[in-house]
């Protein structure tokens, strides 16, 4: 073939370490939209960007040219450096180490959008830790308990 033509599009967790601070309420929309200009240069596509104070959803179609793992590296290193220099607040300010990474179908696109711009009401009747395993049962991944929650 003479290009590389590539679609995948991934729905990315984490949570802020529980040492650290949330992410105050007012700086929400502004860090969504600092993570979205992150990935666009990655050279990713971002579709849509939610979450809550303790942790952010990124639906994102990843870049041809970069691993998954160094995708989500730098974006939580760039947004992390980004709050920290927002403030004292935010000086001790930590993502967890790890990450949930699902793939989304072209079919679910909606689907997960619509997910990821109700996250406050889905966190009325549920909490992160309870909204993670189910996305690891549906998912089909296995872990263990132990460790899954820890920084």
């Amino acid at each position: 073939m003479a290009s590389t033509l590539v679609k995948i599009d991934v729905h990315l967790i984490f949570h802020v370490k529980t040492t650290s601070i949330a992410i105050r309420e007012d700086d929400l929309d502004r860090l969504f939209a600092y993570l979205g200009g992150t990935i666009r240069n990655l050279q990713g596509i971002p579709i849509e960007i939610g979450g809550m104070r303790d942790h952010v959803h990124i639906l994102t179609s990843l870049p041809k040219n970069m691993s998954l793992s160094d995708f989500v590296r730098n974006i939580k290193a760039e947004s992390s450096r980004w709050l920290k220099g927002m403030g004292r607040v935010y000086a001790d300010f930590s993502w967890q180490a790890g990450y949930g990474a699902f793939s989304v179908s072209p079919s679910m696109t909606d689907k997960t959008v619509d997910y990821i711009r109700n996250q406050r009401k889905h966190h009325e009747r549920s909490t992160f830790q309870e909204e993670y395993r189910r996305f690891l049962n549906v998912y089909n991944v296995p872990y263990d308990e132990r460790y899954v929650f820890t920084d």
